[in-house]
């Protein structure tokens, strides 16, 4: 089978809305050549999408036009490699997702252990900062509420009750809160402090002896809570 028939066969049995990079194509390194032909044809009569440099993805048509894939679609050549998730997205879009914020970003960040990027997706600009800890499908959605407690005082237009909330409640849904005490550990005091007193609030049974003795007992953390919004905050020395 020529080159461009397998691609064209690959790219005929993916979704709509799917993205895709050449390596994820049926194709040898010594036929990039004539595959890099054959995209570019696919991508002139309207098949397939150029998103930016190397990825492409198959167009979502509707009654209204062709539709774009969403961010998660976009970026999933940069938040997994071979199947295994080495990032996730942090940062406005993550809080507009659990609504902590309304403010929808055109900067997209991405946290990621090691990778670095910085790059243009359409209208949309990604960059990407250093995670505390190695990122699997596992612990993501920890490491997403603790980045959220991390930048608690930065997040535009934040409803300080409404997010006390809404965290304490993605806490509670965690299955391994052992393991959000652990990963916590590896961020700045602050945000153990924070973390401690949600659990705290949560589970007042919850054994959280080790986060209490990583503080320093003369530091403050200063979160622009008061007791009505946080009860315990004299407990973690929050104010």
């Amino acid at each position: 089978m020529k080159v461009a028939e397998k691609i064209a066969e690959k790219i005929a049995g993916m979704p709509d809305g799917t993205t895709f990079r050449y390596q994820e194509l049926p194709i040898e390194r010594q036929e990039y050549t004539a595959a890099a032909k054959a995209i570019e044809r696919l991508v002139k009569n309207g098949t397939i999408t150029r998103a930016s440099t190397g990825l492409f993805y198959k167009a979502k048509r509707s009654a209204f036009g062709t539709l774009k894939p969403d961010e998660q679609e976009l970026l999933k050549p940069y938040l997994f490699f071979n199947g295994e998730r080495i990032a996730y997205i942090t940062g406005t879009l993550l809080y507009n997702r659990m609504g902590l914020t309304t403010q929808v970003p055109k900067n997209i960040k991405i946290a990621s252990r090691d990778k670095r990027l910085e790059l243009t997706l359409g209208n949309l600009k990604v960059t990407s900062i250093k995670s505390y800890v190695d990122i699997d499908d596992q612990n993501y959605r920890y490491l997403e509420l603790l980045d959220a407690i991390k930048d608690f005082k930065t997040i535009p237009d934040l409803d300080k009750q409404a997010a006390v909330n809404l965290l304490k409640d993605g806490i509670g849904k965690l299955e391994n809160k052992i393991l959000f005490k652990q990963l916590a550990l590896s961020y700045p005091p602050r945000v153990r402090a924070l973390a401690g007193a949600l659990l705290e609030l949560l589970s007042p049974g919850e054994d959280l002896t080790t986060l209490r003795k990583s503080l320093n007992p003369l530091s403050n953390f200063d979160f622009g809570l008061n007791n009505s919004i946080l009860p315990n905050s004299e407990n973690w020395k929050i104010s």
